[in-house]
């Protein structure tokens, strides 16, 4: 989601600031731009991200965990070299640290350690001329993408190009800790130019990176965040937990154990939610999330509630290219009492949407650290539903002579109560609705789903008039 939210990124200030330029002094790197994020020498192990390091936490508590598996599967049709496939991820591998960055403990803490690339990172199966190869090669690809990580000894990308028939299928699966979606894109993007490159055509042209992800974890340690605590610390303190009527007792401890209901907005009832944007000075997303409100208000009674929206993060130069862990998470709070109109709610929305992205730079561990909810480990900390939405088309893979379809690979999991996520495609918003299987029922999905594309539609038809 963009917005035209003024920037108010955290800098490096005081005793922080003086840390990082003698660490610069001492790598003899002048620090001409202090508030920009230097490129170090790494001599050894480097720390966490705040939001590596939630991920690691969730690790230690459940090993097993597949539900920040990030997977994909792209199917390819026409002749594929695996050579070059397999150096062109090698040359990938190399490019980005964070893609060979496994967490070991040093000093008894969780660090970064980053390794050289494998030799032959991708792994193939042939399964031409075995009967069903299609569909066992499709059972290949879910159990890749449900296979847990061993976060110590990674490694954290695997690769698997499974041959079947006619076609090909490429089954990549990261860990949310080395990646996010933002660098779903960079990887297929950059991975195409290596194998063209890599199978005769001309020279990828990447140009050099000007930071590794280990660099930008260093330079956030190092930020002082106290102007945006104190934002986030008025926003969404005391904000309750959304009372949501389930199916069954919530468990003490969550098994992410998850599911999907697909959602689908025609193109003509989608337009007039546009223009309706356009007259009113919002944008799609707001009029998406108003909605979503709405409706968790009717569900649970609550008219004082908090939906969690991702941010990418990546607003300084430096981490745009970069494969890594960058998303944020950011809380829209609303104030649903006397039931306000559509359009009053809209502008609420907007307002919000605006501070909260302006503040987008403070890492949600650190929210959680200041707000110090009632920890419960069979619920999401602030937040127990997200809205994610993609204006633009999802990343694609573009081969010399074959032509690619991504598709996601679910993990049949869910990290929060409700996950909405709706994508603009060819002027359709289609999605899914991700949901918690421990305490919701499909049919009761189906019938809060239902309710969120009818209030769209009666949004759309009283924009129309």
């Amino acid at each position: 989601m963009t917005t035209n939210a003024p920037s108010s990124a955290v800098k490096p200030t005081g005793r922080r600031r003086e840390l990082l330029e003698a660490l610069l002094r001492q790598q003899g790197i002048a620090a001409a731009d202090p508030d920009g994020i230097p490129r170090l020498r790494h001599e050894g192990p480097a720390p966490l991200s705040f939001a590596q390091q939630r991920l690691w936490f969730l690790h230690q508590i459940d090993p097993d965990l597949r539900a920040y598996n990030v997977a994909a599967a792209i199917v390819l049709e026409g002749a594929v070299e695996a050579g070059a496939l397999d150096l062109a991820l090698r040359d990938l591998i190399l490019r980005h640290e964070a893609l060979r960055t496994t967490f070991p403990y040093a000093g008894g803490t969780p660090v970064q350690s980053v390794a050289p690339p494998p030799q032959s990172p991708l792994g193939t199966v042939d399964l031409q001329g075995v009967a069903g190869g299609e569909t066992e090669a499709w059972r290949i690809a879910q159990a890749e993408a449900e296979r847990p990580f061993d976060l110590t000894a990674g490694p954290l990308l695997r690769a698997v190009l499974l041959r079947a028939g006619d076609r090909s299928i490429l089954v990549l699966v990261l860990h949310h800790i080395v990646c996010d979606g933002w660098s779903r894109g960079i990887l297929l993007g950059e991975l195409a130019e290596l194998y063209t490159e890599r199978a005769g055509g001309p020279p990828a042209g990447l140009r050099e990176l000007p930071v590794q992800y280990r660099d930008f974890a260093v330079w956030q340690r190092g930020l002082d965040f106290a102007e945006q605590l104190a934002y986030w610390r008025q926003r969404l303190g005391g904000a309750p937990v959304l009372p949501l009527p389930l199916d069954r007792p919530r468990p003490h401890a969550r098994s992410y154990r998850g599911a999907l209901l697909p959602l689908r907005l025609p193109a003509a009832v989608a337009a007039p939610l546009r223009d309706l944007g356009r007259d009113t000075g919002t944008t799609l997303f707001m009029a998406l999330m108003a909605a979503f409100q709405i409706v968790l208000s009717r569900w649970s009674g609550e008219t004082d509630l908090v939906v969690g929206s991702p941010a990418a993060g990546r607003d300084r130069a430096e981490i745009a290219p970069l494969i890594g862990f960058f998303v944020n998470l950011v809380g829209l709070r609303s104030d649903l009492a006397g039931d306000p109109a559509f359009p009053e709610l809209l502008q609420q929305v907007r307002r919000h949407t605006l501070e909260a992205y302006a503040h987008q730079d403070l890492p949600f561990e650190r929210l959680v650290e200041e707000l110090q909810p009632e920890r419960d480990l069979g619920r999401h900390p602030l937040f127990q539903t997200m809205l994610a939405f993609q204006g633009e088309p999802g990343p694609e893979l573009r081969l010399p002579g074959v032509r690619a379809e991504v598709r996601e690979l679910h993990t049949r999991t869910s990290k929060y109560d409700l996950l909405l996520t709706l994508a603009d495609r060819q002027g359709a918003l289609e999605g899914y609705l991700e949901y918690d299987a421990d305490v919701f029922d499909a049919a009761t999905v189906a019938r809060l789903g239902g309710h969120y594309l009818n209030v769209l539609r009666g949004v759309a038809e009283g924009a129309g008039r």
